[in-house]
C-alpha cells in the first residue's frame, strides 16, 4: 500500500533525525551530500547545476502552506485572533526606537524634525505592512517573507534573504537588549552603563559588556518556548499597560512643554538631516513582520492578520509622533540625552518622579519587544529549516507545547552574544541596512506575484514586465545614489521620471496574472512600487561604514550557502521528487489514479 502524504512526511522526518537530540550529524545533516567525504567532493563539482536548478525552481503557496509545515512533524496551535495580533503588533514594534534613538537622532541629525523623520520612516513602513498583508493572507506559514520570496523569486534569493532576516532580528533583539539594560539602571537610580562590565581591551563599541542583555532574553525566550498563547495574553496585558504610561508620558510632558524648543531651530540639519534620521529610525517599526511569521498559529488569516498588521501599525506612528514632538517640546534637540532622553528631560524639568514612569514603560516595551521578537526569528528560522536551508533540526515542532523549542533556544543564544558585547550604535544601523533591503524584495516579490504566473503569462507579457520591473529599481537606485553624493536637485528629474513612466507603463501595458484570493494590496503596482523606491531611498541617507558591513555579512551568507545550503535543499528536493515518482509508479502498477505533488521541491 502507498503512504499517503502525511505518513510519507512523518516516515522522512524520523529518517532524517530524531527531533531534539544534539548529539548525532544526521540531526543537523542527514543529506546524501554530507554522507561521507566522497559524496561532498561530488556535490561541489556539481555546483554549477544545482545553483541553476535552485535558481529556476519555485515553490507555491499550497506547498508552502500544506506540504513544507508537514516537515516539521507536529503542527504549531492555531490560538490567535486579530486581538492577539494587534498587541503583538504593538508590542513588537514598541521598545528601544523610540525610547533611545529618538534623542540620538534628534540630537545629531534631525532636531525637532524628528517628527518628520518619524513620519517618513513610519509611511515608508505602513507600505511595506500593506504588501506583507497580502502574502500573509494567501500564504499563511511561519516563514514570513522567506516564504513569500522563496514562492517568487525562488531558492537563492530567499536565502539572502533569510540571512538577513535572521541578522536583522538577531541585531534588534541584542539591542532591545541592551536598552533594557539602560531603562532598568534608571528605574533603579543609576546611571545606564552602571550594570554593564567595561573591559579596555576590547575595541571600542564593543568594550560595555552587558550581563542582563544575556539574562533577560534567556527568561523571554524560556517562556516562548511554553506556550503561544500563553506568551500572547502576557503581551496584551503589558501592551495595554504601556498604553496608559504612553498617555501618562505625553500628557506630564505636555504640561512642561516650550513652544520654542520646536520652533526656533525646527530642521537645523536641513532635509539630509531628516532623511538620515528617517533611515536610522526605520529600525523603530521594524517588528511588524513578527506577527507575519505569527500566521500558521492564527485562527483565521484572511481577517485577522489584515486587521492585526494594519491596525497595529496605523496607532504606532501616531505614538511615535506624539512622543517625539513631546520630547522636543521639553527640551532643546542640543541638550537631549542620547542615552536615556525622556527619563532624563523628565529630570530636567523638576518631574523626578516621572522619569520613574518612563523607566517603567520602557522596560515593560522593551520586555514585549523582545517576547515578539524571540517569537518571530524563531518561526522564521523553523521555516527555512524545514527547506533543508538551515539544518533540519530546527523545523522541530515540540509536540506537546506546539511550539518550535529548538530554533528559539538557538535564536535566543545568538541574540545573547551579540548584545552581551555590541553598542546599540553599532546595531542600529546594521539593522536598518537589512530591514530595508528585505522590505524592497518583498514588494519586488508582490509585483511578479501579481503579474507573472508561469505557464500562463504570455512571452509578450512576461518580457514587458521584466523590462518595467528593471527600470523601476535601476531608477530608485539612481534616485538613491544622487541623494547620497549630491546636494543639488536637478538629477531627481530624469530619475524620478523614469520611476512613474516604467510604474505607469506596468500599469497600463502589462495584464495582471493573478489576483488576491483573500486580501489584496490597493494600488497595485504603484504602491509596491513607491514601496521599492522609498525603501531604497532610505538606503542612500546610511552610512558607509554600514554597507561595508552588510556586504561582508552577505559574502559569509553565501559562502554558507554554496557550500552547505545549496546542497542541502537540493538533495531535500530530489529526495521528495523521488518518493513522488514511486508513489506514482505504484499507483500505475496498482490501477489506481496518479497523485499529484506530494511535498514541495
Amino acid at each position: 500500500m502507498v503512504e499517503s502524504r502525511n505518513d510519507h512526511q512523518r516516515s522522512t522526518a524520523v529518517k532524517r533525525g530524531r527531533f531534539g537530540c544534539l548529539c548525532r550529524k544526521e540531526d543537523f545533516f542527514p543529506e546524501e551530500s554530507f554522507k561521507s567525504w566522497n559524496s561532498y567532493v561530488k556535490a561541489l563539482g556539481e555546483t554549477k547545476m544545482r545553483l541553476k536548478d535552485r535558481l529556476t525552481t519555485r515553490s507555491n503557496g499550497e506547498q508552502e502552506v500544506n506540504e513544507m509545515r508537514d516537515r516539521s512533524q507536529y503542527q504549531m496551535k492555531k490560538t490567535l485572533n486579530w486581538w492577539d495580533l494587534i498587541w503583538f503588533g504593538f508590542g513588537a514594534v514598541f521598545g528601544a526606537g523610540i525610547f533611545v534613538l529618538t534623542g540620538l537622532e534628534a540630537n545629531r541629525h534631525a532636531g525637532p524634525a524628528i517628527v518628520l523623520s518619524f513620519l517618513v520612516s513610519g509611511v515608508s513602513a505602513m507600505l511595506c505592512v500593506f504588501c506583507y498583508t497580502e502574502f500573509a493572507c494567501e500564504i499563511p506559514v511561519a516563514g514570513g517573507s522567506f516564504a513569500y520570496i522563496r514562492v517568487e523569486l525562488g531558492d537563492f534569493f530567499a536565502f539572502i534573504a533569510a540571512g538577513n532576516i535572521l541578522f536583522e532580528y538577531i541585531v534588534g533583539g541584542a539591542s532591545v537588549a541592551r536598552t533594557w539594560t539602560s531603562y532598568f539602571a534608571t528605574l533603579c537610580n543609576r546611571n545606564p552603563d552602571d550594570f554593564r562590565i567595561f573591559v579596555p581591551a576590547l575595541a571600542e563599541n564593543f568594550n560595555h559588556l552587558d550581563p542582563l542583555a544575556v539574562v533577560i532574553p534567556i527568561l523571554i525566550g524560556t517562556a516562548a518556548t511554553i506556550s503561544t498563547k500563553g506568551s500572547s495574553r502576557f503581551n496584551s496585558v503589558a501592551a495595554i499597560v504601556n498604553v496608559g504610561v504612553i498617555l501618562l508620558i505625553i500628557i506630564a510632558g505636555l504640561m512642561h512643554a516650550n513652544t520654542e524648543n520646536f520652533t526656533s531651530n525646527f530642521a537645523p540639519y536641513g532635509p539630509r538631516g531628516v532623511f538620515t534620521a528617517s533611515a536610522v529610525l526605520f529600525f523603530s517599526y521594524i517588528g511588524f513582520d513578527a506577527v507575519a511569521t505569527m500566521a500558521e498559529e492564527t485562527k483565521n488569516p484572511g481577517r485577522d492578520i489584515p486587521i492585526g498588521l494594519l491596525g497595529s501599525m496605523s496607532f504606532i506612528i501616531c505614538v511615535y509622533c506624539a512622543l517625539s514632538v513631546t520630547l522636543c517640546l521639553m527640551q532643546s534637540y542640543t541638550v537631549i540625552d542620547i542615552s536615556a532622553p525622556f527619563s532624563l528631560a523628565f529630570e530636567a524639568v523638576g518631574l523626578n518622579w516621572a522619569k520613574y514612569l518612563v523607566a517603567i514603560g520602557a522596560v515593560v516595551g522593551m520586555t514585549t519587544n523582545l517576547l515578539a521578537s524571540i517569537i518571530g526569528q524563531s518561526r522564521y528560522f523553523t521555516h527555512i529549516g524545514r527547506t533543508h536551508m538551515a539544518p533540519p533540526w530546527l523545523a522541530a515542532i515540540n509536540e506537546r507545547t506546539g511550539t518550535p523549542v529548538n530554533a528559539t533556544i538557538v535564536m535566543t543564544l545568538a541574540n545573547c552574544i551579540v548584545g552581551f558585547f555590541t553598542d546599540l550604535s553599532i546595531l542600529s544601523n546594521l539593522l536598518s541596512i537589512a530591514t530595508l533591503f528585505i522590505f524592497s524584495l518583498v514588494a519586488v516579490s508582490l509585483l511578479v506575484r501579481r503579474y507573472y504566473v508561469a505557464g500562463e503569462t504570455s512571452d509578450a507579457d512576461r518580457n514587458k514586465f521584466i523590462g518595467f520591473l528593471v527600470m523601476i529599481i535601476a531608477s530608485s537606485i539612481a534616485t538613491s545614489v544622487y541623494w547620497a553624493v549630491s546636494t543639488g536637485w536637478v538629477g531627481y528629474i530624469p530619475t524620478v521620471l523614469i520611476w512613474f513612466l516604467s510604474t505607469l507603463g506596468l500599469k497600463m501595458m502589462v495584464k495582471p496574472a493573478r489576483k488576491p484570493k483573500l486580501w489584496g494590496v490597493p494600488l497595485v503596482p504603484w504602491l509596491p512600487s513607491a514601496t521599492i523606491a522609498m525603501n531604497l531611498f532610505l538606503l542612500g541617507s546610511l552610512d558607509a561604514a554600514s554597507f561595508i558591513r552588510f556586504g561582508i555579512w552577505t559574502g559569509v551568507l553565501l559562502v554558507y550557502y554554496f557550500l552547505v545550503g545549496l546542497h542541502a535543499s537540493y538533495d531535500s528536493a530530489k529526495e521528495v521528487s523521488q518518493a513522488k515518482e514511486e508513489a506514482e509508479l505504484k499507483n500505475v502498477e496498482a490501477g489506481r489514479p496518479v497523485v499529484t505533488a506530494v511535498i514541495p521541491a
